[in-house]
């Protein structure tokens, strides 16, 4: 794992670190002696068990069912700690362009971060696939010819979770958001849902990202009266608030509260006691079918933990790249960008998904409540899901993204 430290990027973080096979000669139509894939996230902070160093192992899972090689081309996963900067990501997302020679970068965690790597690897010509930040604006008005989302963004999580919870009765919301590009974009796409399903938005407030005190916060919106009060951050900010909220009866004063964007990890990490009757939307569970088990099993048996939808999903879009790669027997951008948006992807994550030309990767998503603990038969099961919302439904099409890529002439 890489770290960078003290907010200064050391020159060993910014070199990454390889794992997989040694570069061996280059050959045919490579630009390189390796095909090399970079996995950016938060691995430290307070989303390192929302992605971190499990997305890393994810990464590695799909470079092991591609055979470690796309012919006789060894394929490498370099990995380093953005701390949460988007300085400190560009610039280590520039050495592994200019320097390392990186193909591609996944998972980026955060979407400040996310952003900036994607709008920087248009200019250097190379792919990003996010898994680890949930914008919308990434396939929207930041839309670039070669980014693309996976796994959820935040129109997703708000037909999923906003539309249902106002459409059951909770038709006023108040807003708990993380000041930045994500709780920004993650409030605004819930409120049209609200808005658009009959509902009304009370107020919002803003809090910073790693906040420790909520409680200013929740007394506002315990004085609104709203009878939703939607979290609109992620990671241990949602655990801290929820874990207050419970605290000063929020819950228990009839006030439900709404995880916008709450993964299988932070769950598990709160514990059903606590996070029992919480509704939120996620893009894959570990226990949907006898093939998701298999995967949480091989997953679990690597790292003691159960994926959630961003490890599976960074498995998923690493999968998915280096089939590209083979399909177009090269590792030259434009080429495999063609087979990105060609291929369907049909994986462990998801089946029939489709890539629309603005980037974004369509498929279905899933409203849970979490369980009280007597419902729950094992340390892991957690879920019990409420509704399947079609990727048609859940997502926005290239034409209402307002990619400009794709907008309506």
């Amino acid at each position: 794992m890489i770290r960078t430290m003290g907010g200064a990027v050391l020159a060993a973080a910014l070199a990454g670190t390889a794992l997989g096979s040694a570069p061996a000669a280059a050959q045919g139509s490579f630009s390189d002696n390796a095909i090399r894939i970079g996995v950016l996230n938060d691995q430290s902070g307070l989303y390192a068990e929302y992605g971190g160093q499990g997305s890393v192992e994810a990464a590695r899972m799909a470079v092991e069912d591609m055979g470690g090689k796309i012919g006789s081309v060894p394929i490498e996963i370099l990995t380093a700690d953005h701390q949460n900067k988007p300085d400190i990501a560009s610039a280590i997302a520039r050495q592994w362009y200019d320097r390392d020679g990186v193909d591609a970068i996944m998972e980026l965690t955060t979407s400040s971060v996310a952003l900036a790597v994607q709008g920087l690897s248009k200019e250097k010509k190379k792919i990003t696939i996010t898994t680890g930040a949930a914008t919308s604006d990434l396939t929207g008005k930041a839309c670039t010819p070669y980014g693309y989302h996976w796994a959820f963004d935040t129109r997703a999580l708000a037909v999923g979770t906003g539309g249902a919870l106002t459409r059951a009765g909770g038709n006023t919301w108040f807003f708990l958001t993380a000041d930045y590009a994500f709780g920004s974009a993650l409030e605004a796409d819930t409120s049209k849902v609200v808005i658009a399903n009959g509902g009304k938005v009370l107020g919002s407030v803003r809090h910073p990202l790693s906040n420790q005190d909520f409680s200013s916060f929740l007394l506002q919106a315990q004085g609104s009266k709203a009878k939703v009060i939607g979290l609109a951050n992620a990671g241990l900010d949602t655990s801290n608030a929820i874990k207050q909220a419970a605290e000063y009866g929020i819950v228990e004063g009839g006030q439900k509260l709404a995880a916008l964007l709450f993964t299988l990890s932070e769950v598990h990490g709160l514990g059903l006691k606590v996070a029992q009757g919480l509704t939120l939307t996620e893009g894959w569970y570990w226990d949907a079918n006898d093939e998701t088990r298999a995967f949480g099993q091989r997953y679990m048996k690597r790292t003691g933990r159960m994926p959630n939808m961003i490890q599976a999903g960074t498995y998923s879009a690493v999968l998915s790249y280096l089939k590209a790669v083979k399909a177009a027997g090269t590792d030259e951008t434009d080429a495999v960008n063609a087979k990105l948006k060609a291929l369907p992807v049909d994986d462990v994550f998801a089946h029939n998904g489709v890539v629309q030309a603005d980037g974004l990767m369509v498929h279905d998503m899933y409203l849970f409540e979490v369980k009280k603990p007597a419902e729950s038969k094992g340390e892991w099961d957690l879920y019990k899901l409420i509704s399947t919302v079609p990727g048609k439904e859940a997502f926005a099409s290239p034409t209402e993204s307002g990619c400009p890529l794709t907008a309506a002439k």
